[in-house]
């Protein structure tokens, strides 16, 4: 079954090629500003995959400025009317539709509680991006799927493109150049040992670390929404401090481990969930030889999420199919959510 998802999956590449192009000059003058105005935090605004795209955001800000972010819940606002000061702070709002009720009157209300005030939409001309100071779109055009996948891969895509800039970091900017070639390659890889271990199972964890911890929270969100799989995100460093009681005889556990700093931990842990019986799913790079799962290497350690959660995705889908679920038309769900 070709679904939607999948084709819009596999169009993300050339989505984020052009957005790449279109957004070096905004995010370049964005990065200008930031470095003018020195926040000395960010706040996040955002709801289901968007919030996990903050999620990436936040790890990979955190790390190379040693500034605190934080993920705002909006109920804060729109139900409690916290005080909010944020004089000298920053207040990043990412949506798909720019269009729920609860992130535009959360972005107001932090804006005049002090926050300069940014917006990162998938449609132009929003209300979340006319209630706030700056307003860049993430050019992943229309999304038919209800499950997002290229709208995703093009917040990450920003996120990065935004502290390129913000940092001058010419390491990460040149990597993001040869990125849409590399997740050109991650869409190609072979992970139907998944399906196969996957297509009958009820529950599992997914395991991350690191900036990977956002799409490790994406995926368990898709294997809910198109699978119907209880599936739970951990950090790896997380997994022996109570969700290991949870690990059984071929408890279905996938562990997403891409080059970088963290993957030596999560190799570790490997061999742990493979010797109290787990039934592991390991995805790494090539130099990895007990992998199941090939991971193409982005060439950057905060681009390395973007090509995993790329090869998920179109494993996914097929995931979807062959469990006899629509992936385009998750029961219960609508593409634009409106909470309040």
């Amino acid at each position: 079954m070709n679904s939607v998802m999948l084709s819009e999956a596999c169009d993300a590449p050339e989505c984020i090629a052009g957005q790449l192009a279109r957004n070096a000059e905004p995010f370049a003058e964005l990065g200008d500003w930031l470095r003018q105005r020195d926040p000395r935090g960010v706040v996040t605004v955002a709801r289901g995959s968007s919030d996990h795209a903050a999620s990436y955001f936040a790890y990979l800000c955190m790390q190379s400025r040693g500034i605190p972010v934080a993920s705002i819940p909006p109920s804060l606002t729109t139900l409690a009317r916290a005080p909010w000061r944020l004089d000298g702070q920053l207040s990043l709002a990412i949506s798909q539709s720019g269009q729920s009720p609860d992130l535009i009157e959360t972005q107001r209300a932090l804006a005049d509680g002090g926050a300069q005030t940014l917006a990162l939409v998938n449609t132009p001309q929003s209300p979340l991006g006319e209630a706030s100071d700056r307003e860049i779109s993430l050019y992943a055009g229309e999304e038919h799927s209800v499950a997002a996948t290229k709208s995703y891969l093009a917040t990450l895509s920003a996120c990065a493109q935004m502290l390129g800039h913000w940092n001058q970091d010419r390491e990460l900017l040149a990597a993001l150049e040869t990125l849409p070639e590399r997740l050109r390659t991650a869409t190609e890889q072979d992970w139907s040992p998944a399906i196969e271990v996957l297509r009958d199972a009820d529950r599992l964890m997914v395991v991350g670390r690191g900036a990977g911890l956002a799409v490790a929270q994406e995926a368990a969100l898709k294997f809910k929404e198109t699978c119907a799989i209880q599936a739970e995100p951990f950090s790896a460093a997380e997994v022996k401090h109570g969700p290991m009681a949870l690990i059984g005889l071929g408890y279905p556990v996938l562990v997403l481990a891409p080059p970088g700093a963290e993957q030596a931990g999560l190799l570790e842990l490997v061999e742990w969930l493979r010797s109290v019986g787990a039934r592991v799913l390991l995805a790494a790079d090539e130099g990895i030889a007990q992998r199941e799962l090939t991971l193409v290497d982005a060439r950057h350690g905060a681009l390395q999420p973007l090509s995993v959660i790329q090869s998920f995705y179109i494993m996914t889908a097929r995931l979807a199919a062959a469990r006899g679920n629509d992936p385009d038309r998750p029961r219960h769900l609508k593409k634009v959510t409106r909470t309040r």
